[in-house]
């Protein structure tokens, strides 16, 4: 929309100013969407994106679930990465505990973080982990092996929801991608040539 000012003459300072506020608003959105797209995930579970808890429940059922478990890099990841076990039966309600091996075959220091999610969706609100390694950066040295745990626990009131009831089997995925390292003394002296550290 194009401003008249009295005289007549158009005002294109204004207009200007105007769709570059719009432009700047849009932006903001596009920005903001990414972490609050993220946060509502891992409040409501949606997504297959699972939740997380400090506490197991009280109640353990005597109905069980399987659990897979499933491990992928990103294209440009060099860490080897698999779950120590394929798949594990629980009862829901019950702490279940698995593994996954890490390994960075190169001969410097590479971070990563991995994202998850469960299959099917309905699941990603009633499966909840306790502690995980995906909580934080992982950086493996040169040569590093690692047993990375996750500790997890499908809550009860699974088995009263319209549509996640019907689950018996649910599958906990990982991707892991290669980040920027941290500005750590500790990987400074790997990456200059401090021999490597062997797990």
């Amino acid at each position: 929309m194009t401003v008249m000012p009295q005289n007549g003459q158009p005002n294109h300072g204004r207009t200007v100013a105007k769709l570059v506020g719009v432009v700047v608003f849009m932006g903001g959105l596009a920005w903001a969407s990414v972490p609050l797209y993220d946060w509502f995930c891992r409040v409501t579970g949606f997504g297959g994106t699972p939740l997380t808890s400090t506490d197991a429940p009280d109640v353990i059922l005597d109905r069980t679930v399987n659990v897979r478990f499933d491990a992928s890099i990103e294209r440009d990841m060099p860490w080897e990465f698999r779950p120590v076990e394929r798949e594990m039966e629980i009862r829901i309600g019950e702490t279940g505990l698995a593994f996954y091996e890490a390994y960075n075959p190169t001969n410097r220091p590479i971070a990563g973080s991995a994202a998850f999610n469960v299959f099917p969706y309905e699941a990603g609100g009633f499966f909840t982990k306790i502690a995980c390694f995906c909580f934080e950066e992982q950086v493996l040295q040169p040569g590093e092996r690692v047993m990375m745990p996750v500790t997890f626990y499908v809550d009860p009131a699974m088995v009263d929801d319209r549509d996640a009831k019907y689950t018996h089997s649910i599958t906990l995925s990982y991707t892991f991608y290669q980040i920027d390292l941290p500005p750590d003394e500790d990987v400074e002296q790997a990456a200059l040539g401090t021999a490597p550290k062997q797990n």
